[in-house]
């Protein structure tokens, strides 16, 4: 029997920009996305999310990782270290969302097990569109770990 094409997951937006975050929910919305979208401002937050610690001991286990580089308090290049370091949250694919277009950040990113690199559009159908395509390949055409 096949699994049903509509499989709702968690998914965690680490994202520093408030304008981004809102971006990334309104095309959510604009989509009509079912995933419940979790969003925590930088870092230090994502991991305790991730970990389940302190006002996210009651999280869910996200099934995708939308994770911005430049972050406050622990960058994301850190966190991508983390997670892919850590053998309970390894399997989480990450997909590194940045403004940065950065040689050196793409290859670091990738190094540290990034499962893809994207570069935010500026344009917001752009960035929509951009958010809509992740969703899609990430949670219809991808087989994810549950």
């Amino acid at each position: 029997m096949s699994e049903s094409p509509l499989n709702v997951i968690d998914v965690l937006l680490v994202e520093d920009d408030p304008g981004d975050a809102l971006m990334t929910q309104e095309a959510f919305e604009h989509h009509k996305i079912r995933n419940s979208l979790h969003i925590v401002k930088d870092g230090v937050e994502a991991l305790e999310f991730l970990r389940r610690e302190g006002q996210y001991e009651n999280a869910p286990r996200p099934g995708l990782i939308l994770l911005d580089l430049n972050l406050p308090r622990k960058d994301g290049r850190e966190v991508l270290s983390e997670v892919k370091n850590d053998a309970e949250l390894r399997s989480i694919p990450v997909v590194v969302l940045t403004t940065s277009e950065a040689e050196e950040d793409i290859l670091r990113s990738y190094s540290l097990y990034a499962n893809a690199y994207v570069t935010k559009p500026v344009d917001f159908d752009r960035f929509i569109e951009v958010v809509r395509q992740i969703d899609d390949f990430f949670v219809t055409v991808v087989k994810l770990p549950r």
